[in-house]
């Protein structure tokens, strides 16, 4: 055996271990990038991410010259046996202007669920201007088995919202929150669609 090949074949291994560091160190980075996107698009409303509940040390100026046409979306994550949706499907606003609308929640299973609201808003620029000032998603919700109920949304559309956007979507998803993990590892209910909820 040469001494090439005697110092490639004890090379190899320190390769490999670097190698499979810089996999790791890969991996760590990946998951530590979570946490910090997550913290940006709060900040910058990036993503379509909505922050937290707002509070106005004075009223907002409304701006009668314009309005905002704002769709509302339900969704569910795919374990979730709840039935969900909007009162109504989209509504005209004045920036600027308190308003108050309402999505209805109602248990299909034969269990307590406790459940978790993610909002969302597009386009995602629109997010920083788009203030909850009362939502069902700042708490975990409840509901009993065959429970249904009324969960509003007070929003204001902040009047420095650019001349470009004219309508905003708000979604939001629902998630079992992770309590009710093992209570509904028995439970065979399936997720309805929003479309089949009447």
């Amino acid at each position: 055996m040469s001494v090439q090949t005697e110092k490639q074949t004890t090379d190899n291994p320190k390769i490999i271990g670097k190698l499979l560091l810089v996999v790791v160190a890969m991996f760590g980075f990946g998951f530590a990038l979570v946490p910090l996107y997550d913290v940006f698009c709060d900040i910058t409303g990036l993503n379509g991410k909505t922050g937290d509940k707002v509070h106005f040390e004075t009223a907002p100026i409304v701006d009668e010259s314009r309005l905002v046409k704002i769709t509302f979306l339900a969704s569910l994550n795919e374990s979730m046996p709840w039935e969900f949706k909007p009162q109504q499907n989209f509504i005209e606003v004045h920036p600027g202007k308190p308003t108050t609308i309402n999505y209805i929640a109602r248990n299909m299973s034969s269990k307590s669920i406790v459940g978790n609201a993610v909002p969302s808003v597009s386009p995602g620029l629109a997010a920083a201007y788009f203030q909850k000032t009362e939502c069902f998603c700042f708490t975990r919700q409840e509901l009993k088995a065959g429970e249904e109920k009324i969960m509003p949304v007070t929003f204001i559309v902040d009047s420095e919202l650019s001349d470009d956007i004219n309508e905003i979507a708000l979604s939001y998803t629902f998630f079992i929150s992770k309590q009710n993990n093992e209570d509904l590892a028995d439970n065979t209910l399936t997720a309805k669609s929003i479309n089949t909820f009447k």
